[in-house]
């Protein structure tokens, strides 16, 4: 940890500790009998508060954390590991501006302090400025190989930009230099998860209830059902194997903007209703469907954040033996099973990312055709070349790339979603000056995966940008995007939705994180 002493002789080394460890049984005791408010007056020190905040951080206890973290840098001004934990906490509630200026001042003030470049480069990556947050994080180890927040944080760097192997080296690595860190057991969990390893994932996971003992009852319950789930996906032999041809294409129907797929699942030959959705990491099937084909549920635990209504959805865990698209069968699929909102629409599921990862995969908005190329097989080549725009995956499953919005300089990050009929931007983007003005008198009823939310704002965008792809006049609604946030690692701004995206032929190279959009003429 930075900000540790310097040497000590023996006899006064003999001393610290002995009146250290003395204060921190009187903190420890205190602590019993005192209100965190009532030790935050009573304590003064600033090594025993700094050690308060950092029980508080572990534990999940936020709140708590901060307070202390901000009365021990009252008195102390200059703590660094204070501030610097401060900082990282703030980076994690994503209030990135003043974690950024508290991580910036010190790596200035302390150039050769590897903790310091290492928050600095996690509120960096919060904000999505993904070459910045790598130069940082690299800067850092170069000046202690032993920095484990530094490895933890560019493992999840090459997570979001699908690089799963050597993120997992990295977070192995961090986790060795602490192992009783929460943060890097749950995101060790995430990407072992994503690379398969279903059985390491649910240990990871355990290990991370463990160490954080202290998180709200739904949240526990959630990480419980997950681990229960990885733990059945880890008894079998493998997941998404592909059988039959190579390649297929099969037509779809624009239904309010959304691709609507037939398949089928489970060797029956009743034809199901699919939408096509980037924006989901995992396939879902509806619980009417569900009971209907007979597939019943793994497991469950806790409720999952989503848009609409209450804002959550209970988690329900499924397993679909097959789903057939034409000739080409995934076998092995796991599934949500969920209620779906609206009966307008003859929907009885959704594709996720997962279940066409392994395809090279053309939505063909012009043709209405979908189109898949197994990437072992022939025909199946990289989509590295000049046209080819790169994309990042959240910790959360979805697809996201840099947006440009007419008369703003900076870039955001939007989710590229198929599953979303109409374009989306987040509250502090529809409260710009240069967005602001674009509101349209019209009220919008949004129906999302936890219910359905009457009156929502609208505007008109005047240019949407993604690469070297415009479009004018672009319908968008503005929503709370907190919920996603929470769980993308990364800022999220937006939404390309379906009004957009129906103006292109899309390619999409889940291996190497990248799309190609040829307008439709």
């Amino acid at each position: 940890m930075i900000g540790r002493g310097s040497r000590f002789s023996w006899p006064g080394l003999v001393t610290r500790l002995c009146f250290l460890s003395s204060a921190i049984l009187f903190a420890t005791s205190a602590s019993l009998s005192q209100s965190l408010d009532e030790q935050l007056i009573s304590v003064s020190d600033p090594k025993i508060l700094y050690k308060l905040g950092r029980k508080e951080d572990r534990k999940g206890r936020l709140d708590n954390a901060e307070k202390v973290y901000r009365r021990t840098i009252e008195i102390d001004p200059h703590n660094t590991d204070s501030r610097l934990a401060l900082a990282y906490l703030l980076a994690k509630r994503r209030s990135v501006r003043e974690a950024y200026e508290l991580a910036f001042e010190i790596a200035k003030a302390e150039p050769h302090n590897a903790r310091a470049f290492a928050v600095l480069g996690v509120t960096l990556l919060t904000a999505g400025r993904f070459p910045e947050a790598r130069r940082c994080f690299e800067k850092s180890l170069s000046l202690d190989r032993k920095e484990d927040l530094a490895w933890a944080a560019l493992g999840m760097l090459e997570f979001y930009e699908n690089r799963i192997e050597i993120s997992l080296s990295d977070l192995l690595e961090a986790t060795f230099r602490d192992p009783d860190e929460p943060d890097y057991q749950f995101a060790l969990g995430q990407v072992s998860a994503r690379a398969e390893r279903y059985k390491e994932s649910a240990e990871a996971y355990k290990r991370f209830l463990a160490i954080s003992s202290e998180l709200d009852s739904d949240r526990r319950l959630r990480i419980k059902g997950l681990i229960n789930f990885l733990s059945f996906l880890g008894q079998k032999t493998s997941l998404y194997t592909t059988v039959g041809n190579d390649q297929a294409e099969v037509p779809f129907t624009l239904v309010g903007n959304r691709p609507v797929i037939k398949v089928r699942v489970n060797d029956s030959d009743e034809s199901l209703n699919f939408v096509l959705d980037t924006g989901s990491g995992i396939s879902v099937i509806s619980d009417k469907t569900a009971k209907r084909l007979k597939i019943r549920e793994i497991t469950k635990g806790g409720f999952a954040k989503g848009i609409g209504g209450d804002g959550k959805f209970e988690i329900v865990y499924g397993f679909l033996r097959e789903v057939a698209l034409d000739d080409v069968k995934i076998r092995n699929v796991p599934v949500y099973i969920r209620h779906f909102h609206t009966n307008s629409e003859d929907i009885d599921g959704y594709i996720g990312l997962s279940l066409i990862s392994k395809f090279l995969t053309t939505i063909d908005y012009g043709n209405l055709t979908f189109s898949l190329t197994r990437r072992e097989g022939p025909g199946a080549s990289s989509l590295e070349n000049d046209l080819s725009l790169p994309l990042r995956l959240t910790s959360s499953g979805f697809l996201s790339g840099e947006v440009k919005l007419e008369g703003i300089d900076d870039k955001f990050n939007f989710i590229v979603d198929t599953g979303a009929s109409v374009s989306v931007i987040s509250d502090e983007v529809a409260g710009l000056q240069e967005v602001s003005k674009y509101v349209r008198g019209a009220k919008m009823r949004v129906i999302g995966s936890a219910g359905v939310t009457e009156d929502v704002p609208s505007y008109t965008l005047p240019r949407v940008t993604f690469g070297n792809n415009s479009c004018e006049s672009i319908a968008a609604i503005a929503l709370d995007l907190d919920m996603i946030n929470e769980a993308s690692g990364f800022q999220q701004a937006g939404i390309l939705g379906g009004n957009f995206l129906r103006n292109y032929r899309l390619t999409f190279d889940f291996k190497n994180s990248k799309v190609i959009f040829v307008p439709i003429k």
